[in-house]
């Protein structure tokens, strides 16, 4: 039978197809790692992964195997978890995943609170990829998420929270400022700054430069929404900014401008997840609820 720690080598080498960066992601010598991985293999009598140019690439079997390796981790640590529940400990750590669209400028408020209500609780904040975040959760490597909706994943409990409405920024001196009202035409041609592909962000903005007849900026990806806001205020192009973001300290409009056609109301919707089956999901929902009420407090936000 397969060790615990070698499903983890597994799914983790599939999520991330780099020997190096799984091996450090599970503090693990790359040696080490490889040596588990054949043993893994040797065990199954199957090739899970071949070499391709950029790194490491599941073989058919390696894919239609990975989605139960996923499972077996979820199950393990729901098991911990669920005993640590009988033997009534607290739970010490909640290990949360969020995207870098949302929790710099949202999360601050929401940890003071669930520091003062439980003073024992630690939260371990991983920043990432939505879709790469979704994997991890249905493989209990996260004990719950926020991300932007869709949410994908097997077996995991989705709260949607809110919506959030998206603005354009552009620079104080861009002509469009110079217009007492502006159409969806005025956008025609212009030029929107992104993050990197795999975000959801930049999805939603490639439907919404659709629709205004705009083009992305193909040849730079920005790494954080505070990088796009400094871009715009230096005049290399528009962006859209979240309305939390916007509100936050680390937002504001002291280098940037809304600038937005009539009847514009893009938005986004926010979405906590778990796995139901946790031992600790009465928790993950009271801090879902932790959020969405910071969230609403900070704007005229709707439910999602």
């Amino acid at each position: 039978m397969p060790t615990l720690r070698q499903f983890e080598i597994f799914v983790r080498l599939a999520e991330t197809g780099n020997m190096g960066e799984a091996a450090r992601g599970l503090g693990l010598t790359q040696p080490a790692l490889s040596q588990q991985l054949r043993a893994l293999e040797d065990r199954l009598g199957l090739r899970l992964f071949e070499r391709v140019p950029k790194g490491m690439q599941l073989t058919p079997a390696g894919r239609d195997l990975v989605a139960g390796a996923r499972s077996v981790i979820a199950a393990a640590r729901d098991f911990r978890d669920a005993a640590d529940h009988v033997a009534a400990k607290p739970a010490g750590s909640i290990r949360f995943g969020v995207s870098p669209t949302i929790g710099p400028y949202l999360l601050p408020a929401v940890i003071k609170i669930l520091h003062e209500r439980y003073p024992d609780l630690r939260l371990f904040m991983r920043e990432g990829i939505p879709t790469a975040q979704h994997a991890a959760l249905e493989a209990g490597e996260l004990d719950m998420i926020l991300s932007p909706l869709p949410i994908a994943g097997r077996g995991l409990q989705v709260e949607p929270l809110f919506r959030e409405p998206l603005r354009i920024v552009a620079p104080p001196d861009d002509p469009l400022h110079a217009k007492t009202s502006l159409v969806h035409e005025d956008f025609r041609g212009r030029t929107f700054l992104t993050l990197d592909h795999r975000h959801h962000y930049h999805r939603q903005l490639m439907d919404i430069c659709d629709k205004l007849g705009a083009s992305v900026l193909s040849d730079y990806e920005g790494t954080s929404l505070d990088a796009l806001q400094q871009m715009v205020g230096s005049g290399v192009g528009l962006a859209i900014l979240p309305e939390l973001y916007i509100r936050s300290d680390a937002g504001g409009l002291d280098m940037v401008r809304i600038a937005e056609p009539d009847g514009w109301a893009e938005y986004r919707s926010l979405a906590a997840a778990w796995r139901p089956s946790a031992a600790y999901a009465d928790l993950y929902a009271e801090v879902a609820q932790v959020i969405a009420d910071e969230a609403r407090k900070r704007a005229s936000l709707q439910l999602a």
